[in-house]
């Protein structure tokens, strides 16, 4: 019998999905250490930088079936950074809950299993990131999935805004954007997405208001 594979968490917890269009649900968050990416903004750096703890599906499992029915997200980090993400996600499917990835936009998604609902994490100019990128990761959205933009300023606004109307990125599934704290009032970002007539959201961390200047495990 093969040895069960094993995962680097950061970090299992319990909250309020915050930032897609599940915000306010309950949420079992599954949140893997490690990133290939190092974004100006970045507000997990302790995903890649702070402790980890390996865990068999097994235990993840485990940990879940304490929360009956809710929804199971996979964040980091990068999750898809591991392999054994993919038979987590298998195990997870077979549960009947939403499940939810979120994945930052510059590893390929041709692998993650068509019931998994992909929040893809597009980084704009203002991230330092923005040419790791995997454009061709378009082709993989549905409609049940979503492509986020997190906005710096109005550089990030008019790369963002170009690559929507270019992919026609509103036709193939929801499309957010969302202001970086402390660098872009929220107010403007609606003033600009409001006077363009934009066919995005705009969207607010919902966990942000509710516990501001949390770390972890919200």
């Amino acid at each position: 019998m093969g040895r069960e594979a094993l995962l680097e968490i950061c970090e299992l917890f319990y909250s309020i999905q915050g930032e897609s269009s599940f915000a306010g649900f309950p949420c079992f968050f599954i949140r893997v250490a490690g990133c290939n990416l190092r974004c100006t903004y970045c507000d997990t750096h302790y995903a890649y930088e702070g402790k980890q703890k390996s865990y068999s599906i097994s235990q993840i499992l485990a940990e879940l079936q304490k929360y009956p029915g809710v929804l199971v997200e996979i964040t980091g980090g990068e999750p898809l950074l591991q392999e054994s993400v993919y038979p987590l996600f298998e195990q997870l499917l077979t549960t009947e809950r939403s499940v939810l990835l979120e994945t930052n936009g510059s590893l390929s998604l041709e692998s993650v299993p068509e019931g998994v609902v992909k929040i893809m994490d597009m980084k704009c100019p203002d991230s330092g990131m923005h040419e790791k990128m995997n454009f061709d990761n378009f082709r993989f959205m549905a409609p049940k999935d979503e492509i986020k933009f997190v906005i710096s300023s109005r550089e990030d606004y008019n790369w963002a805004t170009q690559l929507v109307s270019s992919y026609d990125l509103h036709k193939k599934t929801t499309v957010t954007f969302s202001p970086v704290i402390g660098s872009l009032p929220p107010e403007k970002l609606a003033a600009w997405i409001l006077e363009d007539r934009l066919p995005v959201r705009l969207r607010l961390q919902l966990h942000t208001i509710i516990w501001p200047g949390k770390i972890k495990g919200y």
